[in-house]
């Protein structure tokens, strides 16, 4: 028994380059390397993650550690594959050029993504867990991929971006350096309200939300004289991780003004015309009556 599986073992397969003969034996020690070493790889990142999560250092930056050590742990795996089946890679000088040219032309845009995805991992314009907007979608990065990346847009539905658009678009990325967003708030109020005093009610209504911060101070700007109303805009900073909060606080700042304004009798105007009749001379009036079948 155990010699016939020694033949089976023993069996030449193919000739290498250099002429060494490749078994079935050495074959199967091949494939279990690259089956275990892809594995471990994988299980190695995982452990390493998991480790480094329990550390200060941002997902994105776990994310990198991961991919690098997944992918430096398979070379050395084919690297030492290729060491037991003898062959050297200079062997695969040729072919490799070769390979390269042809992958070139036929999967520029796959190339293109995957160095774009490792441009991204290392400048680090977008992160892992930032709020961008990029075209018309806003939302927040779950995964950057080799191909592309992963967005969970504001509505819930997941959006996969390539990863050179991304190099290529303007993006803005909210949360690049920190939190902090500048908002404004417009009232406008009737005319012959008290000026100074609706000033004033907006500014406490600013400064009574939490979220607005003291430095920069928030500054209420009488703006404009409007058509239908006299506009003020209302200036605050505050650190907002996205538009859905940064809309709260605008919605929590209408309803206190709201609240103010009726407190102090002081009405927001609304889109009016007054309308003059010339009175100089008499105006017609008639009336017509519309003739039924029944008369």
């Amino acid at each position: 028994m155990l010699e016939e599986l020694k033949s089976v073992l023993d069996a030449a397969l193919f000739t290498a380059p250099g002429g060494k003969v490749i078994t079935f034996g050495q074959m199967t020690e091949v494939f279990l390397l690259l089956l275990f070493g892809y594995l471990g790889s994988r299980l190695v990142g995982y452990l390493l993650g998991k480790r480094l999560a329990a550390t200060k250092l941002r997902p994105d930056v776990i994310y990198v550690l991961k991919r690098v050590t997944f992918f430096v742990i398979l070379v050395l795996v084919v690297i030492t594959a290729l060491g037991l089946l003898g062959i050297p890679l200079t062997a695969f000088a040729f072919a490799t050029g070769a390979l390269a040219i042809g992958v070139g032309f036929g999967a520029q845009n796959i190339i293109n993504n995957f160095i774009s995805g490792w441009i991204l991992m290392v400048e680090r314009p977008i992160r892992i867990g930032d709020f961008i907007e990029i075209d018309s979608a806003q939302g927040v990065i779950e995964n950057i991929g080799n191909r592309s990346t992963r967005i969970r847009r504001t509505d819930g539905v997941h959006l996969l971006v390539p990863n050179s658009l991304l190099l290529e678009r303007t993006v803005v990325n909210w949360t690049l350096v920190d939190l902090e967003i500048r908002s404004m708030v417009r009232v406008g109020v009737a005319y012959g309200s008290p000026v100074r005093l609706v000033a004033e009610l907006i500014l406490q209504a600013v400064n009574e939300q939490s979220e607005v911060k003291e430095k920069p101070a928030p500054s209420v700007i009488f703006d404009d004289f409007g058509d239908n109303a006299l506009a003020f805009d209302a200036y605050f900073w505050c650190d907002a991780g996205s538009e859905r909060f940064l809309r709260e606080i605008r919605s929590s700042i209408r309803f206190r003004i709201t609240e103010l304004f009726d407190q102090n009798g002081i009405v927001i105007a609304f889109p009016q015309r007054d309308v003059h009749l010339d009175s100089s001379s008499p105006l017609e009036i008639r009336m017509i009556r519309k003739e039924t079948d029944d008369e």
